[in-house]
C-alpha cells in the first residue's frame, strides 16, 4: 500500500460542512488528530479556499476568493458569472493541484436567496474526476 500524496488535518468548516459535534478539528478514534487524504485533503482545501476572505489570513492576505463581494447582489446570471470568475482566479493562483473541468453557478430552484456554484474538476496526481457544489446565501440590501 503506497503513502496518501496529500494529507492534511480534517477540519469541520461551521457553515459549509455538516458533521457532528460541531466545528473544528477533530479526534480519531485513536484519540489524535483526525486526518484526511488525497481527495478529501484537496476537497477541503477548496472548501477552506473558497470561504476565506482576502485580507483574513495575517500571514498571507492575498489568500481566498472574492465571493463575499456577492453577498448582497441580486440572484442573476450577472451575479452567477461573477461567482465563476472569483472561483476560477482563486482556484487557478491557489490550487496547483487540481484542473477545472467545468464550472458553473445559477439560482437554486428551491431557495431564491441561494447561489450554487458547481466546480468538476480533476486531481492533477490521480486523474480523477471530482465534482464539489457550494452555495452562497445571497441576502436583499437594507
Amino acid at each position: 500500500m503506497t503513502a496518501p500524496r496529500y494529507s492534511a488535518w480534517r477540519f469541520v468548516h461551521p457553515d459549509i460542512d455538516t458533521a457532528d459535534g460541531g466545528p473544528g478539528l477533530r479526534l480519531a478514534p485513536t484519540q489524535f488528530i483526525a486526518m484526511v487524504q488525497d481527495g478529501a485533503a484537496v476537497r477541503q482545501a477548496i472548501l477552506l479556499l473558497l470561504s476565506t476572505r482576502p485580507g483574513e489570513r495575517v500571514m498571507r492576505p492575498e489568500y481566498g476568493c472574492n465571493l463575499h463581494r456577492l453577498i448582497f447582489s441580486p440572484n442573476d446570471d450577472t451575479t452567477a458569472g461573477l461567482a465563476i470568475h472569483y472561483v476560477r482566479d482563486a482556484l487557478r493562483r491557489w490550487e496547483p493541484r487540481i484542473d477545472i473541468s467545468g464550472l458553473d453557478a445559477g439560482r437554486n430552484p428551491d431557495v431564491a436567496g441561494r447561489l450554487d456554484i458547481v466546480l468538476n474538476y480533476r486531481l492533477r496526481s490521480s486523474l480523477r474526476a471530482e465534482t464539489l457544489t457550494f452555495s452562497l446565501e445571497l441576502g436583499e440590501p437594507v
